[in-house]
């Protein structure tokens, strides 16, 4: 009997090997590069002082709620132009690209006004009372990100537009041009002017003013499949709006009050004091390693299964989810024995009190165990999306956040006197919930049962 072929060299197979290759690596590099300037970023702040390191970490904790909802809705966008791009209009694709790209824009200077209106008043709303030197960084760096938010919409709805029809390169090679341009811009304002915590803000939002600018120039190039012609495409319809929300805002719903929940438990570290403070944001900092291979295998995911979806081929679109959850649990291995095998140097370079640098090396033992659960929770979600049950995913993790991650934070903190260690505890539990429901959905779903099509 002959070798079983691989569903990737089957006749009318979507995405070859070959094809996946192209689309993945330079998510994964992305990633990666991501990760590693924001590292750096943490490293310099630190050269500043405790205070700084907890003062941006409270904010960050804040903009990474606004930009998961960023992300959520561009999610959204994507799939819409991913299954006209399956069903080979590119017309309707880019005009659901510039839909995106006017509801995120303006989302995004709304939340602009808030926060720069905001000011002290809304982080002392939202974390209470903390070290009057932590408040003052905390306030300056906020004012500056949030200026960038418009940019970033901009960006990161271009980008949508790009991996839609398969190309990953561009935003890779535009991201790795803004990170240099931050990290470039930090170390001259920390180390020559001397600018403290501003030092790190206002680099940030020059530099994604620049990477949105050059987002647009590139979309509009002959060559892309995807365009917006011409203003006209960001004129609201309703059809395309209703496609594109209805993925857009479940999704932007449990992503912004599973941040919530985040920044509910930032709050809690807060209570602890800021040796906890330090070791949680120099931890959260190392562990987002750990997330880069699913983060890019997961936005590869959106753009497979929802162009099999377009294209009337579902069950290609499940065999390619479990090939990538496959490939998430091959890259994570050699991370996660590097950061449990290193975790003391790591945590050394950011130059913690003893006790800071002690919390810190526990939290990244633990966290790095954990992922043995983490690619089935958060890769089937982005399957889910993709083919339309973005509802589901939403019930489902905004339960695990509410009884697990949060709830049972609380109570181990705050009844059972635990230390910042069982905050990360009580989040493992929320993974293990969450992979027990989704696995059994997808398996559930079947076989070849093509989704309601746009």
């Amino acid at each position: 009997m002959g070798k079983k072929r691989s569903f990737l060299t089957a006749s009318g197979a979507l995405f070859s090997a070959r094809q996946l290759w192209t689309l993945l690596w330079p998510l994964v590099i992305e990633q990666l590069f991501s990760v590693l300037i924001g590292m750096i970023d943490v490293l310099m702040v630190s050269y500043i002082g405790e205070a700084a390191v907890s003062g941006v970490s409270l904010v960050d904790s804040v903009n990474h709620l606004i930009l998961q909802v960023l992300f959520a809705l561009t999610a959204g966008g994507t799939v819409v132009c991913a299954q006209y791009t399956g069903r080979k209009d590119p017309a309707a694709a880019g005009k659901s690209c510039g839909q995106l790209i006017m509801v995120t824009v303006l989302s995004m200077f709304c939340l602009t006004a808030v926060f720069l209106s905001g000011g002290k008043s809304l982080l002392a709303l939202i974390f209470g009372s903390v070290e009057p030197r932590v408040m003052a960084d905390a306030v300056i760096y906020m004012r500056y990100t949030a200026a960038s938010f418009p940019f970033l919409a901009l960006y990161h709805g271009l980008s949508a537009g790009f991996r839609a029809q398969g190309n990953t390169r561009v935003s890779m090679l535009v991201s790795m041009g803004m990170n240099v341009l931050n990290v470039l811009g930090n170390a001259f304002c920390i180390f020559v002017l001397g600018m403290g915590v501003a030092g790190v803000a206002i680099p940030t939002l020059l530099a994604r003013a620049v990477g949105a600018a050059a987002m647009l120039l590139l979309f509009q190039q002959g060559k892309n499949e995807i365009r917006i012609g011409s203003f006209r495409q960001m004129k609201p319809e309703g059809t395309i709006l209703r496609q594109m929300l209805s993925i857009g805002v479940p999704n932007s719903v449990e992503s912004a009050l599973f941040n919530v929940g985040k920044v509910a438990l930032q709050s809690l570290v807060s209570t602890l004091g800021t040796a906890s403070i330090a070791a949680y944001a120099v931890a959260s900092n190392l562990a987002t390693y750990l997330y880069l291979p699913g983060n890019a295998l997961g936005a590869a995911m959106i753009t497979v299964v929802a162009q099999c979806h377009g294209a009337g081929k579902p069950e290609q679109g499940k065999q390619y989810a479990k090939l990538l959850i496959a490939l998430n649990y091959g890259m994570l291995a050699p991370i996660c024995a590097a950061l449990i095998i290193g975790r003391g140097f790591w945590v050394s370079c950011y130059h913690l009190s003893a006790n800071a640098a002690a919390l810190g090396a526990g939290l990244i033992l633990a966290h790095a165990v954990a992922m043995l659960i983490w690619p089935v929770a958060f890769l089937l979600p982005y399957y889910f999306r993709a083919v339309g049950r973005a509802g589901f995913t939403m019930t489902v993790a905004l339960f695990a956040m509410a009884v697990f991650r949060v709830g049972l934070a609380y109570v181990c903190v705050k009844l059972l006197g635990k230390n910042v260690l069982w905050i990360w505890y009580a989040m493992f539990a929320d993974w293990l919930f969450r992979t027990v429901i989704y696995s059994d959905a997808f398996r559930r779903e079947k076989r070849g049962a093509p989704q309601r099509p746009l």
